[in-house]
């Protein structure tokens, strides 16, 4: 008893006395999901719940729902919206160009952060594709956007119409793929996806699993039969267009948000990567070792001997074939593809004064695309693990200065 009352002293006195205690926003990535969905199967932890834990070491932690499939523009301004409260607006430029609805009547919120703003940013942590939408979050944020192509006049809601400069203090990424994963553009562009997400939706059912496509107008309708459903979501034009999660997850589409969104100077940057593969001395091929979940073993094959092209006709090499069954570990330590140019990026040292800006590496951590959030793991050991590389970075987010 002395032992765990002493413990929970220490954890309590170090909240206490950071820098900050700003909200903790968890972000997930692309097929990901919310707290209340899944029958109570957590996105973060699985069978268990890495925000309760860390709200039970004294930080202030807020999981966010955004689209599983949508673009990352709709998942950042769905994240606004979330936090702030409102009505959700993708805005009148980007529903024109893209044939969505700007306003869904069933994306309004009361606001789980109703206060954010500069002088109450946030810390982002964002998982997988989650790391891309913080991205973009910020871009939105940072910057004002035009409601028509002719630029004549900036768009009227809340978010797009002007700058929010300071809302963001860090981004923390974890497996994201920062310049893309060539599992999506070398097997997702020849295998059906669309087909394949519907599959989900029938055996899954809106019941358990929200798809968030209210902006597409592709919620079943009443009476709606499942081919009618099937054959007018199949017809959306958006599957075809880059207003969708595999554009942005492409190598092309990777580029493409790090040409705009670069590293803020005021914010920062954090990442971790992951690996479950390693170099076949004879092929020059990665294979998937043990600790990669049984399900993701195809895939960690294919990512670990595949070539993606750009559409420069540039090509990646060998130093892509590293993965963690889902995402090149080289694309999890930051943009680095950008027309631009790369954001700073280098490996974390304790002895090192962190500075915004410019990003810091933690890793390759030997564990699954999932199994880093928490999903998978069967026993309490592993779990204690994991557990503890979350609360020491969420220490560290705090020791950030105000």
């Amino acid at each position: 008893m002395f032992k765990k009352t002493t413990v929970l002293i220490v954890l309590t006195m170090s909240v206490l006395f950071a820098q900050n205690n700003y909200p903790i926003v968890l972000v997930h990535g692309f097929i990901g999901w919310g707290p209340e969905e899944m029958v109570g199967y957590k996105y973060w932890g699985g069978f268990w719940d890495i925000e309760e834990y860390l709200e039970e070491k004294g930080f202030n932690v807020i999981t966010v729902s955004v689209g599983p499939v949508s673009s990352n523009w709709e998942r950042a301004v769905e994240i606004y919206y979330q936090l702030k409260g409102g009505q959700v607006d993708y805005g009148k430029n980007h529903a024109d160009k893209f044939g969505v609805i700007q306003k869904p009547s069933g994306k309004i919120y009361k606001g789980m952060y109703p206060e954010w703003d500069a002088e109450h940013p946030v810390h982002l942590i964002g998982h997988s594709m989650g790391g891309q939408t913080v991205r973009m979050l910020d871009y939105l944020l940072e910057n004002s956007f035009h409601a028509d192509s002719l630029n004549t006049q900036y768009e009227q809601s809340e978010l797009l119409g002007q700058s929010h400069s300071g809302w963001i203090k860090s981004i923390t990424t974890i497996s994201s793929p920062h310049n893309g994963t060539t599992y999506f553009d070398v097997r997702i562009k020849t295998l059906p996806f669309f087909q394949n997400f519907i599959g989900l939706a029938a055996v899954i059912g809106s019941d358990f699993y929200d798809f968030d496509l209210q902006q597409w107008d592709l919620e079943q309708k009443e009476g709606e039969s499942w081919q009618d459903y099937y054959d007018r979501m199949d017809n959306h034009a958006a599957w075809k267009s880059k207003n969708i999660s595999t554009w942005d997850l492409s190598i092309d589409g990777a580029r493409e948000l790090n040409t705009v969104a670069r590293a803020n100077p005021n914010v920062y940057y954090f990442s971790f990567g992951t690996s479950v593969t390693h170099l076949d001395k004879q092929t020059r091929f990665h294979v998937p070792g043990d600790k990669v979940n049984v399900a993701l073993r195809i895939k960690a094959k294919w990512i670990g001997e595949e070539i993606a092209q750009f559409s420069d006709g540039t090509k990646t090499d060998s130093t892509w074939f590293e993965n963690d069954g889902v995402v090149n570990t080289n694309s999890m330590w930051g943009p680095t593809t950008g027309l631009s140019g790369p954001d700073k990026i280098m490996k974390y040292s304790s002895d090192e004064t962190l500075l915004p800006g410019q990003w810091y590496t933690f890793g390759p951590y030997e564990m699954d695309h999932y199994y880093v959030i928490g999903q998978a793991i069967i026993n309490k050991k592993q779990r204690e693990m994991l557990y503890k590389i979350y609360s020491n970075h969420c220490q560290l987010l705090y020791s950030l200065p105000k």
